[in-house]
């Protein structure tokens, strides 16, 4: 074999695409230096192509000598059998247990009896070879709606948190106003309140806003933390005294419609600060012993965040340019560092309990006011390159790509999202020990749980560094597929996944026969001549909505504020701007039923979420934007610093939502279309019929 074919076995061996089709039916071959690249990232140490004949042969020298595949996937509950030819001894321990669950010796097979849910671990010996296999023992089925809520038709509303308004917020949302609005929610008959990725953004990072660029997806966000409800210190005088300081000088006291991100941080971390010491000396004995629980149940990998962050108040936001010797969390240095930064260590540590006692409490009262699932929340694609999970998790962390797209529809010249992928063999390793933790951290706050780009578990598009073209990376689905379920069944959570877009054929077949709710946006749903599709064909396993943060607003769209943007910012010519202003009226006319001359927003917004309250689909999600009008998006793909991106409050504070008219609206045409009953009532009103 020459050297190109050893380097394409390599490659498929680790997963790498020798080619795709791009929108225009192109293939797109993966060069040498694109396979190189992309071996590397995945932590296969080649140099030169001329190796990939000796890790090949390598590789399979390893693999001859297997008794059993690194990893398995059973079904939880149920015995099986694995060939294993001559005789062997072996071991099974379970998930976070640390002796035998039952061991014996087999010669052919080894026959192992029914294990609970969970990932486990085969040790198997023979002669001197001693090996270990993963063992992930999954549910068939991801939790359904019928089985977890009693409802398999209900309706929510989704919502930026950072835009809530109140009067007593400091000028971003926080996980109080988001307990309010919840409960404020249920009252209309809402069964879910979703939100954006919460996830932490990084202290030492006064830049970034977008919750889709977050620096770790395992923790929170600690700029929504309320801090007029931390635990501990509702009745200390020196608490509410830096309360009504920070008020007094509060730069967002008056709000604008757009936040002041840099004047916010500044004031609500002096804030924390000053509160975390008034906590230290004075907080009651039940807060305190609460947090060092938090603490301990939450493990190294708490500490191993929140060190990241100490180190950053002093080296700046983005590791990669630390010193040399703290660039590596278990250097010798970096460990140095636990001790002498321990006070800061352990100010994080507590930034992250209030935020996480904070929103369970939120979810705990939107509950308990009638809303059956409760939060929905958004776990984005993955972490920024130079934040704390690509620091703290670096042992498994693909080096020298980034997570992108290839040129499509919204961007022709593809996109680079500088997110650092997990490498799927690194992780293998590890029982994908990272991503069980952010799942298990972010399921336990939620009802239904959103996974932004869920065709990333399939396959992964990658961008070298080095500036040699991208490729994609097949990724272990099945494996995380069984983790997923894991991880929801413990949690009780339904999972949605967020499949927009081209996927590969039978994709959403195997999603929707492992219990996922698949993701439609109505703006999306259009025939060839781009006249909207009946919505009776949209699929009844997923969750409808007419648009996201990423698309215009209903109002936006009926007024074509999207266009404008387009030729605003160059994108388009007048010419075109008016075909697409012509274009949008005949859109319009279908969805809705009336010309563009004729529109009242009122009917457009009845009219539109009557077709989506109607349609098969178990749940449906109402945009906070709609519910007010608003005619700017969240967000516009492609733009940074030239669109008010995640900076737009929402013109009404939550302690007014119990009286906002369409809501009412709302719950009458959900109600009509049985969104807000139980199973049984809707068996009694069909038995009554």
């Amino acid at each position: 074999m020459s050297w190109h074919d050893d380097l394409n076995a390599l490659a498929d061996r680790y997963g790498v695409f020798a080619s795709f089709y791009d929108l225009q039916g192109n293939e797109r071959i993966a060069g040498v230096e694109t396979k190189m690249a992309l071996l590397r990232g995945l932590g296969v140490a080649i140099e030169s192509p001329e190796q990939a004949g000796e890790l090949l042969a390598s590789i399979r020298a390893e693999d001859s000598q297997r008794i059993l595949q690194r990893e398995l996937i059973v079904a939880a509950g149920e015995a099986c059998s694995h060939f294993c030819g001559e005789k062997v001894e072996w071991t099974l321990v379970l998930e976070d247990q640390d002796t035998a669950f039952t061991e014996g010796s087999a010669e052919g097979e080894i026959h192992l009896p029914p294990m609970p849910s969970g990932v486990h671990t085969l040790y198997v010996k023979r002669g001197d070879i001693e090996q270990q296999t993963t063992f992930l023992a999954a549910p068939s089925k991801m939790p359904v709606l019928g089985e977890v809520l009693a409802q398999e038709r209900i309706w929510g509303v989704n919502g930026a948190l950072y835009g809530l308004q109140s009067p007593r917020n400091f000028g971003l949302g926080d996980f109080a106003d988001l307990a309010f609005a919840g409960k404020a929610l249920a009252g209309f008959g809402v069964s879910f309140l979703g939100i954006n990725p919460v996830h932490a953004l990084g202290w030492a990072d006064a830049t970034t806003y977008s919750p889709y660029s977050p620096s770790h997806r395992g923790y929170l966000n600690s700029a929504h933390v309320a801090l007029d409800q931390i635990n501990g210190l509702g009745d200390i005088p020196e608490a509410a005294e830096i309360l009504s300081r920070l008020r007094s000088t509060n730069p967002n006291g008056d709000p604008s419609e757009t936040i002041r991100y840099k004047e916010f941080y500044r004031a609500q971390k002096q804030a924390l600060a000053d509160l975390h010491r008034v906590f230290k000396s004075k907080a009651h004995a039940n807060a305190m012993d609460d947090f060092r629980q938090f603490c301990l149940s939450s493990g190294d990998s708490l500490v191993r965040f929140a060190l990241f962050e100490a180190i950053s108040e002093k080296e700046g936001p983005d590791w990669r340019v630390w010193p040399q010797e703290l660039q590596s969390p278990a250097s010798v240095e970096a460990l140095s560092a636990r001790v002498s930064l321990a006070d800061r260590i352990e100010f994080h540590q507590w930034l992250q309990w209030i935020a996480a006692s904070q929103l369970k409490l939120a979810q705990i009262e939107a509950r308990e006011a009638g809303m059956r699932a409760g939060l929905y929340l958004d776990l984005a694609v993955g972490a920024r390159k130079s934040g704390a999970e690509a620091w703290c998790e670096s042992g498994i962390i693909a080096k020298g790509v980034s997570i992108g797209a290839p040129p499509d529809q919204l961007s022709p010249a593809g996109q680079n999202w500088d997110l650092a992928p997990h490498s799927p063999l690194l992780a293998s390793k590890t029982q994908y020990a990272a991503f069980r933790k952010i799942l298990a951290n972010t399921m336990g706050q939620c009802g239904i749980l959103r996974i932004d780009h869920v065709l990333g578990m399939n396959r992964s598009f990658w961008l070298p560094d080095d500036g040699s073209a991208g490729g994609y990376i097949r990724q272990p689905f099945e494996s995380l597929l069984a983790i997923i379920a894991i991880e929801a069944e413990r949690a009780g959570t339904i999972i949605v996944g967020e499949d927009l877009g081209l996927v590969p054929d039978g994709f959403r077949d195997t999603l929707k026969a492992r219990g996922l709710y698949s993701y439609t946006v109505l703006q999306y749903e259009k025939d060839h001549t781009g006249a909207f599709r009946h919505p009776d064909h949209l699929s009844a396993q997923s969750l409808a909505c007419f648009g996201t943060h990423d698309t215009p607003t209903l109002n936006g769209y009926l007024h074509c504020g999207d266009i404008e943007w387009w030729r605003k910012l160059g994108w388009i010519d007048e010419g075109r701007m008016e075909h697409s202003r012509e274009h949008r009226c005949f859109e319009i006319a279908g969805l809705i039923g009336t010309d563009c001359d004729r529109l009242d927003y009122d009917t457009a917004f009845t009219r539109v979420h009557a077709r989506l309250a109607y349609c098969p689909a178990a749940m449906v999600s109402v945009q906070l934007d709609d519910i007010f009008g608003t005619i700017e998006a969240q967000n516009l793909p492609g733009t940074i610093e030239e669109h008010p991106n995640w900076r737009r409050r929402y013109p009404l504070p939550v302690s007014e939502f119990a009286s906002i008219q369409r809501l009412q609206k709302l719950r009458n045409v959900m109600g009509e279309a049985s969104r807000n009953i139980t199973i049984e009532q809707t068996g009694e009103a069909r038995n009554a019929v």
